[in-house]
């Protein structure tokens, strides 16, 4: 019997796609599964976690600056950086929750043509060089023409051209949580939503660090005040599995090298 290393190269790698093949169809094939079990039913909502694992659950480390002194006023009814009579109601602290307002309205557009030509022409003759003119017949080829000893010309043409058009808009408002409190008293917030409608589920998902001093008096923050910010807005469902490539035309598209 011929071992694995005594047969030829092409049946190791028929063997080996042949595996791959195997492993991505059974990877599939438990997907198909879940999705056949689902048939005639809405999709399922997700079980409700703790939000900080949206960021991984990552304590965020980066550097800042000393830590602020606050200096309280006595026989003072204020405190700093409050904007009610007696309680601060923005979000402060672990666990506290505030507002995010996503009202992204871009348009973009850019259009570029560039369009460069070139044209070279050169010309040379010796129809008199000191008398040998004549004699150039017993060097060179018997046709050759002294009033026409080198004729060139080139011509070089490019043209390119391009444009973006894109516009985007989006506008919803997501409550979010406090999961961190860093040094320099900014504050890491994640948030997710979702709703279901008949057969469809949209999910939105916001994470990133935020300035107390940003939060509205209504405890709102709007989406650009979010630094680092991750916004993630999709669906699941009937319609987004149809607007879907199969399994098998991803792959294809994937492997296929032209």
């Amino acid at each position: 019997m011929m071992s694995v290393e005594a047969q030829p190269r092409t049946t190791r790698y028929a063997v080996r796609a042949t595996a791959f093949v195997l492993i991505a169809v059974t990877l599939a094939g438990c997907n198909a599964l879940t999705r056949l079990s689902q048939i005639g039913q809405e999709p399922p909502l997700t079980k409700v976690e703790n939000p900080a694992v949206l960021h991984e659950s990552q304590p965020i480390s980066m550097p800042m600056p000393p830590p602020e002194v606050i200096v309280r006023q006595p026989n003072s009814l204020w405190r700093p950086g409050s904007r009610a009579f007696l309680k601060d109601q923005r979000a402060t602290e672990v666990g506290d929750i505030l507002t995010v307002v996503i009202a992204i309205d871009d348009n973009a557009k850019i259009s570029n043509t560039t369009k460069r030509s070139r044209t070279n022409a050169e010309s040379a003759a010796a129809s008199a060089f000191l008398g040998y003119e004549n004699g150039l017949g017993a060097i060179l080829p018997e046709s050759i023409d002294p009033t026409n000893l080198v004729d060139l010309g080139s011509d070089s043409s490019s043209q390119g051209a391009g444009s973006v058009d894109r516009d985007e808009s989006i506008d919803l408002r997501v409550a979010a949580l406090v999961t961190q409190v860093l040094p320099n008293g900014n504050l890491v917030i994640a948030g997710r939503q979702e709703v279901r409608v008949n057969y469809e589920v949209r999910e939105l998902q916001v994470v990133g660090m935020i300035r107390p001093e940003d939060i509205t008096s209504t405890n709102t923050i709007s989406y650009d005040q979010i630094a680092e910010a991750r916004i993630a807005y999709g669906g699941r469902g009937h319609i987004s599995d149809v607007q879907q490539a199969r399994y098998g035309q991803q792959l294809f598209d994937v492997l296929w090298p032209f």
